[in-house]
């Protein structure tokens, strides 16, 4: 078997393995960009649409008129599929998915929680697809319920705001159970082996953020990117809780200084609240609001000490700043010399 041979078949193998999810996204390759707030907007979500990808705006907290901005600015810079991620307990959620029925937006993911219905309808009404979070099989149930086209199952490998599940586990408990729609597998992908592992156990697609952190394209600050080529996967670690009364929200994120002083802040807090100096109630908001405005201290200022490095585990993969259309075609072309090999080994008998 010759090397042109082996590559014409690897990639028939790989769209093949992948077209559920690229027929869905409308895309050449099944590769969702994860929605990173203050990193995904226009410039990089167009860049991974143009490499082939589907880049996804990271709405946020923005106001509706910012979002349509965003949603313009974006399809000024390429013509290919985009979406939009909205957080369900945004206030003006409803106006929100306003914005993305008037611009012809053909895909929202609804993150942050269980998507109301009415807003799952309103959506499926206007002819968008609609793609949802399942952090247990159950979930994924009712979300087919629901209406849903399509489901992310996003492993505690990831960056940012996180389950208490790896990406291994969730594969293997819903995967095989839930076959109505695509399922996109996310959290600490970084090369192109896991995502042909993921194809090959039924996935139709993946969605990665961290990868393209550094591309040339992403608008995050020279020192928020130096410091994810500098990190080892070890780096991206969860936030410590203290204490079971004061809960804290599970993120991924790389140490740095501000890590430390939000141990020590909510020693402080936890002491004033048991000394009486606070109720409960107020020492919670306390512990809460110590990273307000903290992740974009880091992505737009560069402060990388004291705003939050939010990053998944294959950071370790992150190793320079590349353009995005070389970031996807390194993790296809990985994809196809894993098929490749396995096609060598089995004409070898």
């Amino acid at each position: 078997m010759d090397g042109a041979m082996d590559q014409s078949q690897a990639e028939a193998e790989l769209k093949a393995l992948w077209h559920r999810g690229s027929d869905f996204l409308g895309t050449r390759y099944a590769i969702m960009g994860g929605a990173m707030s203050w990193v995904s907007e226009r410039n990089l979500v167009a860049a991974i649409s143009n490499g082939g990808g589907f880049g996804v705006i990271a709405c946020g907290a923005m106001p509706p008129d910012l979002l349509a901005a965003e949603i313009e600015g974006t399809k000024s810079l390429t013509d290919k599929p985009f979406g939009v991620n909205l957080i369900t307990m945004h206030p003006e959620l409803d106006a929100l998915i306003d914005q993305c029925i008037a611009a012809n937006i053909s895909h929202v993911v609804l993150a942050g929680g269980l998507p109301p219905s009415k807003g799952i309808a309103r959506l499926k009404d206007a002819g968008i697809k609609v793609i949802c979070f399942a952090p247990a099989v159950v979930i994924a149930k009712r979300l087919v319920r629901l209406g849903v086209d399509a489901i992310v199952i996003e492993g505690m490998e990831a960056g940012g705001h996180i389950g208490p599940v790896t990406t291994s586990g969730l594969v293997q408990e819903i995967l095989p159970t839930i076959t109505q729609v695509p399922i996109f597998v996310a959290g600490g992908i970084g090369r192109g082996e896991a995502i042909v592992s993921h194809l090959e156990m039924g996935a139709s697609g993946v969605q990665i953020g961290t990868r393209f952190v550094c591309a040339n394209e992403s608008i995050a600050h020279e020192n928020f990117k130096k410091a994810f080529i500098r990190a080892p996967a070890r780096d991206a670690v969860l936030s410590v809780q203290l204490d079971p009364k004061f809960p804290v929200i599970p993120v991924r994120a790389l140490t740095n200084k501000a890590t430390d002083a939000f141990m020590e802040r909510q020693r402080e807090v936890i002491a004033d609240f048991r000394d009486g100096k606070m109720d409960q109630k107020a020492a919670q908001l306390e512990i809460e609001q110590f990273w307000a405005g903290a992740l974009r201290r880091a992505v737009i200022d560069g402060d990388v000490e004291n705003g939050s490095l939010m990053a998944g585990q294959s950071v370790g993969m992150v190793t320079q700043e590349q353009p995005c259309s070389d970031i996807i075609e390194e993790l296809v072309h990985q994809a196809y010399d894993v098929l490749m090999a396995r096609l060598r080994r089995e004409a070898s008998g």
